[in-house]
């Protein structure tokens, strides 16, 4: 197994196992790291119209000289585009930014956005009506969400005709998200984990220090190694191109049962703040 490992989705296309995230990486700065990304064996690139930065991640993947079809590339729909026609023309412009003809996969990118519409059970079903057609239409090659908690995915489930294939959550160490992980098991979803080095207080937990030196590895590599294990692709993200490739080595090593449970038992480890039901973005 090694990080262009790739895990089959129920639709029958499969995604690597590792990806390469561009959360919070200026649009300056998004193009070179992409690079370096794809220059250390990365194929799978997530970035979102949020992220302001989907234009500098298509000039990267054109610059690569990579063929398109190598790479996993997704990209995230934005809470005032929900809506079955907005949906589409968003989607249009990301292609656009991307410079591709089609994602790998397309996510709603948050179930609930009071800023925006009150009602979120009827925007996420009319927007995922929308992913339907991109779906059916060959322009997406699976489809999924993004911060759904299981209440969420009942309510979507219920409405739609083709089945979430994934859900991108933040899981990190003292995060694990247990119930999303049980659910999405039993609804052959795959997890994605978002922020899966937490928000940077997770290298100043003693418990973690001793266990990197346990094992000879960073801490870093000890959270992306936790989250392969619990079956979860982590998109850890990083502007330096050490950082780059030292995410990439966490497949020479195996955590123990009891430390697997030390990490996801721990606390204070950094989180975001986001809350899918009570979202302030």
């Amino acid at each position: 197994m090694n990080h262009q490992t790739r895990i089959p989705l129920s639709n029958g296309t499969s995604i690597p196992c590792l990806g390469f995230g561009t959360w919070k990486t200026p649009a300056e700065q998004a193009k070179q790291s992409v690079l370096h990304a794809l220059e250390a064996g990365y194929r799978h690139i997530d970035t979102a119209t949020a992220y302001h930065n989907e234009e500098a991640v298509g000039e990267a993947i054109a610059a690569s000289g990579i063929a398109r079809t190598e790479i996993f590339l997704t990209s995230k729909l934005w809470n005032p585009s929900q809506g079955y026609q907005s949906t589409l023309d968003a989607f249009a412009r990301s292609l656009e930014w991307l410079r591709t003809d089609y994602l790998d996969l397309y996510l709603i990118h948050w179930p609930h956005d009071p800023k925006y519409f009150d009602d979120w059970k009827t925007m996420n079903v009319e927007t995922w009506r929308a992913f339907e057609k991109l779906y059916r239409d060959g322009q997406i090659k699976a489809i999924g969400v993004s911060n759904f908690r299981p209440h969420h995915l009942r309510h979507l489930m219920e409405h739609c005709e083709v089945k979430p294939m994934v859900d991108q959550v933040e899981i990190h160490p003292g995060m694990p998200q247990d119930e999303i992980l049980d659910f999405c098991k039993e609804h052959d979803m795959v997890v994605e984990g978002w922020s899966p080095l937490a928000t940077g207080k997770i290298f100043a937990v003693p418990e973690m220090q001793d266990m990197a030196r346990k094992y000879g590895k960073t801490v870093a590599q000890l959270c992306l190694r936790w989250s392969v294990q619990r079956g979860v692709i982590p998109l850890p993200k990083s502007v330096t191109p050490a950082r780059i490739v030292e995410n990439t080595q966490i497949f020479d090593f195996t955590l123990e049962p009891q430390d697997m449970e030390t990490i996801s038992h721990l606390t204070g480890c950094g989180w975001s703040g986001l809350d899918p039901d009570h979202l302030v973005y």
